[in-house]
């Protein structure tokens, strides 16, 4: 108790600084591999609270690694920052990242005491772009034990869900030609786009009820007089895990290529990022952060399951979880009717409830760190072996 009363005690002292990261960064929203301010003041902030801090990390000039202690326990705070197009942190990334820095510093409070290296692994992109799949190529995960983060929602969630998630570009290529005058000298990439997008459409009662497929047309023609002989545009498809969504891809590949073949044209598939993996929580870290949030004044709704399993999107921290203990739970910005991905939901990020989660979500995942260093089972499952990015590339060899 004398431990977690000193988070708490550092976290009172944070919480202004906290906030007002919070709010700038939802001010100045920025994308994927842009975050460049994010990132700073991130930087900024752990420095003064006594981390060292290493920026641009893994070739990546917006990612960072910010390191406190150095007991043989490390504990990693995830740090995401990166907005949505258009409309902003409607995915909340400023409370993320506040909440992680809050928590890593409050839990550097009792470092020491407790033989813990405390990280914030601050990873960019996870919008669009996979930012922390590079990282766990590239070494950032080396030596981690276990990797927290608290995602906001509409309602506290502990046990959330992610799909599996394949994210590509879709180019068709055709012959332009005059509409009116010649329109049977023309091949129609517009129309190869349209037949996919039917073809999509009647695959859908052969889904299964976790499989998504959705996607924006990015270019569509050039004007309506003129035969479109080149079209974009971007689509996403995710499933339960990795085994469904490689094989509800190959459909979904089918259904591009047969626009192709309708309507004589070329169609190129090109992968945007890396497939994310669906989430796994580790459960007993899971549990001990439920009972940490709760201690500090969070409640947890008793939802039917099948409710939060439809209520998933898709992260590249799945594939964190794969390979190292970790937990994403969802962090109640009280939002209803407003969701993620809305405008709306943004808004609800600076509100003085958003500003209560990021203090009592930072309390908790601290909290649950603490207990993972005083559990002696947990502290010895989670040391028993750590991440190597040079293994994992052994063995896939």
């Amino acid at each position: 108790m004398e431990l977690k009363q000193r988070v708490s005690e550092r976290l009172d002292t944070a919480h202004a600084s906290l906030v007002r990261l919070s709010h700038a960064m939802h001010e100045h929203p920025e994308p994927g591999f842009e975050e460049h301010m994010a990132s700073a003041w991130l930087s900024e902030l752990l420095t003064e609270a006594g981390f060292s801090v290493e920026r641009g990390v893994c070739d990546l000039p917006t990612a960072f690694v910010a390191t406190y202690g150095s007991g043989p326990l490390h504990i990693a705070f995830d740090a995401e920052y990166d907005c949505l197009p258009g409309i902003g942190h409607a995915c909340g990334h400023n409370v993320i990242a506040a909440t992680s820095a809050g928590a890593a510093i409050a839990a550097a409070a009792v470092a020491d005491e407790l033989g813990l290296t405390v990280k914030v692994i601050g990873t960019p992109a996870q919008e669009l772009g996979g930012g922390k799949i590079l990282m766990l190529e590239r070494g950032a995960f080396d030596g981690v034990h276990a990797v927290l983060m608290a995602h906001p929602g509409p309602l506290d969630v502990a046990e959330t869900v992610t799909l599996a998630m394949s994210h590509f570009d879709v180019e068709y290529r055709g012959r332009e030609s005059h509409a009116s005058m010649f329109p049977e000298n023309g091949l129609n990439a517009l129309d190869a786009l349209t037949t996919a997008q039917v073809s999509l459409g009647l695959l859908r009662q052969q889904m299964r009820s976790t499989d998504r497929v959705h996607g924006v047309v990015r270019h569509g023609g050039d004007a309506p007089h003129v035969i479109p002989h080149q079209v974009t545009a971007e689509y996403m498809v995710r499933a339960a895990d990795m085994g469904e969504l490689h094989a509800l891809e190959a459909r979904v590949r089918d259904c591009f290529q047969a626009g192709a073949l309708a309507s004589g044209t070329s169609v190129k598939l090109r992968p945007y990022h890396p497939p994310y993996a669906e989430q796994r929580q580790d459960a007993e870290l899971l549990a001990l952060y439920k009972a940490n949030a709760i201690a500090v004044g969070r409640t947890f709704p008793d939802l039917d399951p099948s409710l939060v399993r439809r209520a998933a999107g898709a992260s590249d921290f799945g594939n964190v979880s794969h390979v190292i203990p970790a937990i994403q739970p969802s962090l109640g910005l009280d939002s209803f009717p407003a969701v993620p991905h809305q405008a709306d939901f943004a808004a609800h990020t600076v509100t003085p409830v958003a500003d209560r989660a990021i203090r009592e979500g930072a309390a908790a995942l601290a909290g649950t760190a603490v207990d993972a260093a005083l559990v002696p089972e947990l502290r010895a499952r989670l040391t028993a072996a750590s991440f190597s990015s040079a293994a994992a590339r052994a063995a896939a060899r």
